[in-house]
């Protein structure tokens, strides 16, 4: 229960403080492509090293599912993995929102100007790429930043460097993602601030575009599992073959040694006793 709630917690953080720098720099500095990626990275960090231990602190289900697919975590896990980062990523959508709702600037806007850091493609992406730019912009970027999650997982020498170099392939793939639909690579970062728009504004765009940020990451990070397992995960050794028992030639035997029978103890013969005369 345990790493299911590290999950839900990591995810709402994730959500709560990437996605509050893009809305909330995004309003009164306009769109940086420099410091929301770098949010999301430092999120992921600080996660990593707070609940890595735990649960493995995935905290996206593209993640989790490459985990399943490898073989490191079951069915149930991989279940309510994904429930606890959906539930997680909502509530962290609902906490922007409260900050958002106390603004002064929010108020004289109106809430439906603040896109809680959504994605989108068509008229939603900054550069006006299309669906089908935006399904393949997202499988590309979760490939890779799911390639990279499975790599420094598995090296145990790396392990205690595993969440900076996750971190910094998810700012990797932001630079570029953030541009043309916002950068999901994770569909539970995209459910809650688009679930959340939709309820407080009734604008139902970026609800709508949804599917492509769940399905689209979920076919990258398969994608990634299925060339790590092929090229890239290290080969077990092959077991030992227990030598084979070579057969023993059996020495003739040799004939037991006759025991010498023991000595009869010679009896000597009574002497008659002579007479005294």
């Amino acid at each position: 229960m345990k790493k299911y709630i590290c999950e839900a917690l990591g995810t709402c953080v994730l959500v709560l403080f990437g996605c509050g720098v893009a809305t909330i720099t995004g309003t009164l500095y306009g769109v940086s492509p420099i410091v929301t990626p770098l949010a999301f990275a430092f999120a992921v960090v600080a996660m990593y090293c707070a609940f890595g231990h735990i649960s493995g602190c995935h905290i996206n289900p593209a993640v989790s599912l490459a985990m399943f697919l490898d073989k490191r975590i079951n069915e149930k896990d991989l279940l309510f993995y994904i429930i606890s980062q959906l539930v997680g990523a909502f509530v962290g959508a609902a906490l922007l929102f409260a900050f958002l709702s106390t603004s002064d600037i929010v108020s004289q806007y109106g809430i439906n100007q603040f896109g809680f850091g959504a994605n989108g493609f068509g008229e939603t992406s900054q550069f006006g790429i299309n669906m089908i730019g935006a399904i393949v912009a997202e499988v590309i970027l979760t490939f890779v930043f799911v390639l990279v999650v499975l790599s420094a997982t598995a090296n145990k020498k790396a392990s205690a460097y595993a969440g900076i170099i996750i971190g910094l392939a998810l700012a990797l793939v932001y630079f570029i993602g953030i541009p043309l639909t916002g950068a999901s690579v994770n569909p539970a970062r995209s459910f809650g601030p688009a679930l959340m728009g939709f309820i407080a504004t009734q604008d139902a765009t970026s609800l709508s575009q949804l599917w492509v940020f769940v399905v689209a990451p979920l076919v990258g990070g398969a994608l990634a599992t299925g060339f790590w397992r092929l090229v890239c995960a290290p080969k077990k050794p092959a077991p030992k073959a227990a030598p084979k028992p070579t057969a023993k030639k059996e020495e003739p035997k040799k004939p037991a040694a006759k025991k010498p029978e023991p000595k009869k103890a010679e009896t000597k013969k009574a002497e008659p006793k002579k007479e005294d005369k």
